[in-house]
């Protein structure tokens, strides 16, 4: 029965084109070609990367957080009450009016109290920005490494500058070593990414992280599996380039370096739209579809990755829409506020403080119209009694 069922998976038309077989693929004295099995390397390496991204964040993020001085905000712990934090945990983080009223009255509490329970518990569930510039150091620092060991896997080929190069010989590529290790390496990394989700800081777009990171690691199985890695190769290259300053854009941030995070992330949002939106599309998606439909290379795995592709384009396209957004307010404004998926830490003031402060700045409005109409009165040479229209 399962051997019948591997059989059955491993045919030679699900994953190679028509007129070939496994056995085209077997390796020689010289030349060795990809293997299913040689997947398994991807555990031990996953392992790894998790050690390193311990030590990394531990070690080299927290120290270097505070050399450029981010500074985790300062809490008020919301008071212990098993009736408000069961209704937390089970119900929802953030009550409606009525839910509020009601547990307040079973706990004997005023509204204004139960509300800033519920503020200051949401508040503790929030990360802390040590640790959010804690994994996005990880990650810059993985991007930089991943990109450099493309760049001298790449830099002595012309898949860059003439990109249907790469598919030259296809389906009987041979397997570079140094291409071998740096495939490995991506797909631990996007493999950890998976295994650590539930741990990392979740932001707005959670889901659309799963899909990809799912996504990543399926395709690039998958493309090993039947010696597309060459293509696999580009698509990550063309990836890696534009999230060294994403997460170089949010360390910045982190740190309150305003005027640098707003160049990185300039230069960011133009790379994405380059590299993603433009080159992704053109130079290896096309690229690859007449090179399969020319030559008549087509099986079932080049249509799998091909929908793998255009998934990973719908999520680029999503997430340009995200970054034009911040492009705009970052021109229109003069900076980028925030992340635009990102939550943010609530004030922790209490409910007579938010009203006093409220008024104040009612009152300075109240001011700054008065102050605008007794200039224009100035400015006209009318009586400051008489009534001056106001647009």
């Amino acid at each position: 029965m399962l051997v019948t069922l591997y059989e059955s998976f491993w045919k030679d038309e699900y994953w190679l084109p028509s007129g070939y077989t496994w056995a085209d693929l077997e390796d020689s004295d010289d030349i060795t070609y990809p293997h299913p099995k040689d997947l398994l390397a991807v555990i031990p390496t996953t392992l790894v990367l998790l050690v390193i991204r311990y030590v990394s964040e531990r070690f080299i993020g927290l120290p270097l957080s505070k050399a450029l001085g981010v500074r985790d905000p300062i809490r008020t712990k919301a008071t212990p009450n098993p009736i408000l934090e069961s209704f937390f945990q089970t119900h929802s983080k953030n009550p409606t009016k009525d839910e509020l009223s009601h547990l307040a009255n079973q706990c004997s509490l005023s509204l204004r109290q139960a509300e800033r329970w519920f503020r200051r518990r949401r508040n503790q569930e929030r990360p802390l920005l040590s640790k959010k510039f804690s994994e996005t150091c990880w990650r810059f620092l993985f991007y930089c490494c991943s990109f450099s060991g493309g760049f001298l896997v790449f830099h002595n080929q012309t898949w860059l500058s003439q990109p249907v190069t790469h598919l030259n010989g296809y389906p009987k590529q041979p397997l570079h070593p140094v291409l071998y290790w740096w495939y490995m390496m991506e797909m631990g990394f996007y493999f950890s990414l998976l295994l650590t989700l539930p741990f990392d800081i979740k932001r707005k777009d959670f889901k659309e992280q799963i899909i990809h990171h799912f996504t990543a690691v399926f395709l690039m199985s998958v493309s090993y599996s039947a010696n597309m890695v060459a293509s696999g190769a580009m698509v990550l290259l063309l990836h890696d380039v534009t999230d060294i300053f994403l997460e170089a854009g949010k360390m910045l941030n982190y740190a309150k370096w305003r005027v640098a995070q707003d160049i990185v992330f300039v230069i960011f949002a133009l790379m994405f739209i380059i590299t993603r939106i433009f080159f992704f599309p053109v130079r290896v998606i096309y690229i690859i579809v007449c090179f399969f439909e020319t030559n008549g290379l087509k099986s079932v795995v080049y249509y799998l990755c091909l929908t793998l592709l255009l998934v990973v384009m719908s999520l680029n396209v999503f997430w340009s829409s995200l970054i034009l957004k911040m492009l705009f307010k970052l021109f229109s404004e003069g900076r980028v506020k925030k992340d635009v998926r990102s939550d943010k830490e609530e004030s922790d003031m209490s409910d007579e403080c938010l009203t006093t402060k409220q008024q104040s700045d009612k009152r300075l409005q109240s001011d700054d119209v008065t102050n605008i109409r007794s200039r224009s009165v100035q400015g006209t040479g009318q009586l400051a009694t008489e009534a001056v229209p106001v647009a």
